[in-house]
């Protein structure tokens, strides 16, 4: 992770941006940003027990 100001939040995979709070305009729903990180890497997430 790397730390920023100003409310940025940015989820980056491979150099690729997989989520942007301020290209969406708002914050990630539970899960969405992990849905987003395993798909762009091609992994399955872990089912949620």
């Amino acid at each position: 992770m790397i730390p920023s100001g100003g409310g940025l939040f940015e989820v980056l995979a491979n150099d690729t941006v997989v989520y942007s709070k301020k290209a969406e305009g708002r914050h990630a729903e539970e899960g969405e940003v992990l849905g987003l990180f395993s798909e762009a890497v091609g992994l399955e997430p872990a089912p949620r027990a």
